[in-house]
């Protein structure tokens, strides 16, 4: 999976934490690669990466449960630091002999924790005798350690909050350091690898970006590469890396399904030939798209037959230029990585992701997706490295059914058209505000609801169009954008002054969960 060998990893154990991603990041942030490997396969991920450090996630699950998961027993044979997080840190006292029990006293949320004693993982942060808040989550709590341990702090639900083994480089914290509600737990994180485990952090986009090029040379040789661009931050530096490892043996293909927002395909075809002198094919396939989708109310068939066409498309197009042998995507890490099981079972789908299944098999094309050891935010630094406009790094998601499914209900031409105006209007709304980075995502949706309503002397019946906007960190989890009302009322007056066929506005106040950011 990995690009190529990254020296100085840290091996990140999931045992199935809602925030094990998290860590990763703060690790990364740190200037060091690090990787997940849920634990059912952290044994062999663990021989593949050589990694020079371990952390041990959280988990929903208790390590007092018969058959609760565990570590492999390689990580402490080892002799590498190791870092246990709430039940990594249960763990950690589990399996070297301490004792763990479940705690009448649960901590959930803000705590304080009181600095008993200094340590390698305080170093230059906490001293001994202060308290600083940290974020707790947990029902279970250790009650003994293991053999070379000590508490160097505590709280109130938990005497053995921090613990630290300083001649094994082991250390342990009850709290959760990953998350913003522990102001100090990026320090402390950094302290770890940094500190303890000795690692540099020279780990960089450039240095990324020079392993990127030198992996797709690698894996493509002298082979005929195409990349589906659809407008998007992920396909566009996708594209741009692999140009800048194989040059013109690359050809980029822009398929306008007829579901993109206004002026879009025209837009990202003016930056990439103006900027990048890459070859690039605009396909309108907008009839062949629409006429399919008319009257379409099933979200997950819009899906599927976007999907479908899409590929017929690509391939139609692919075969014009004489067949090719390698597929750019650009796929992200969050895609790549399993989201652990504890029943074994698969993790439920919410709903099937548009990309680009079913071509490899199809036209006997292998994946090139130099971004799959990235999350979204380091893609943005990426893009900005390989040269991308500001303005473009910056923008938000759009996702590849595109407007189809901002159109609950039948989808019609007539539909997405007022849709494209209502949303373009609002975005421009959003940009005058100052708003556009401040949001994760915004964007209209056209509901299939029409409503009574008075213009001028006359009577109207007509569409409601729904607003949304969410604040995130990285989509898995979104909460709404606290517009003030004013901003609302004067987005909603030019919506339905100047767009045919809306005269009623509503804002979408729901979070993620127990909603999803897209509306279908």
């Amino acid at each position: 999976m990995s690009i190529s060998h990254h020296p100085e990893t840290v091996l990140i154990v999931d045992f199935g934490s809602q925030v094990t991603q998290l860590i990763a990041r703060r690790v990364r942030e740190a200037g060091v690669y690090s990787e997940i490997a849920p634990f059912q396969s952290a044994e062999e991920a663990f021989k593949r990466l050589q990694p020079k450090a371990v952390i041990l996630s959280g988990s929903p699950a208790s390590t007092v449960d018969i058959g609760s998961p565990r570590a492999p027993d390689i990580i402490f044979q080892s002799g590498l630091p190791i870092f246990g997080i709430c039940y990594g840190q249960q763990l950690l006292c589990a399996q070297l002999g301490g004792k763990v029990e479940s705690s009448d006293h649960r901590e959930f949320g803000r705590a304080f924790l009181d600095i008993a004693d200094g340590c390698a993982l305080f170093d230059g942060l906490w001293a001994p005798g202060t308290r600083h808040q940290v974020w707790m989550s947990h029902g279970d709590r250790v009650t003994g350690l293991p053999e070379g341990f000590r508490v160097v702090g505590t709280s109130a639900g938990a005497p053995f909050a921090a613990i630290a083994d300083d001649k094994r480089k082991y250390y342990g914290v009850q709290f959760h350091p990953e998350v913003v509600h522990t102001p100090d737990g990026a320090k402390l994180i950094a302290n770890f690898v940094h500190h303890i485990a000795g690692l540099k952090g020279d780990w960089t986009m450039a240095a990324y970006r020079e392993q990127a090029v030198e992996a797709i040379r690698k894996q493509v040789g002298s082979g005929k590469v195409i990349c589906a661009l659809s407008g998007g931050v992920d396909s566009s530096v996708a594209a741009l890396l692999a140009h800048e490892a194989v040059g013109d043996q690359l050809t980029c293909i822009l398929v306008d399904h007829g579901l993109m927002r206004k002026d879009e395909a025209a837009s990202v075809v003016q930056m990439f030939r103006e900027h990048y002198n890459l070859p690039l094919i605009l396909v309108d396939a907008s009839d062949k798209f629409l006429s399919q989708l008319e009257g379409e109310v099933d979200p997950e068939k819009k899906r599927k037959t976007i999907g479908r066409l899409f590929i017929e498309v690509f391939e139609e197009e692919a075969k014009k230029l004489g067949g090719a042998d390698f597929l750019v995507q650009g796929t992200l890490y969050p895609d790549v990585i399993e989201s652990v099981s504890f029943t074994g079972g698969p993790s439920v789908t919410i709903k099937s992701h548009h990309n680009v299944g079913g071509l490899p098999e199809r036209m006997n094309m292998k994946l090139v997706e130099p971004l799959r050891e990235l999350f979204k935010d380091e893609v943005r630094v990426l893009g900005a490295e390989l040269g991308l406009p500001e303005h473009f790094i910056g923008r938000h998601p759009f996702p590849g059914p595109g407007l189809a499914i901002r159109c609950p209900g039948g989808v019609t031409r007539e539909k997405l058209d007022i849709l494209r105006q209502a949303d373009a209007i609002y975005l421009d709304e959003i940009r005058k505000a100052g708003l556009y980075d401040a949001i994760w995502q915004a964007f209209a949706v056209l509901l299939p609801v029409q409503t009574v309503g008075v213009m001028g002397d006359g009577r109207t019946y007509e569409f409601v169009c729904a607003l949304r906007a969410v604040t995130s960190v990285d989509g898995m989890t979104a909460d709404f954008y606290h517009y003030d009302m004013d901003f609302l009322g004067r987005a909603a007056t030019r919506i339905i002054n100047e767009v045919r066929g809306i005269n009623r506005v509503v804002y979408d106040v729901t979070s993620k969960p127990p909603g999803t950011i897209e509306w279908e």
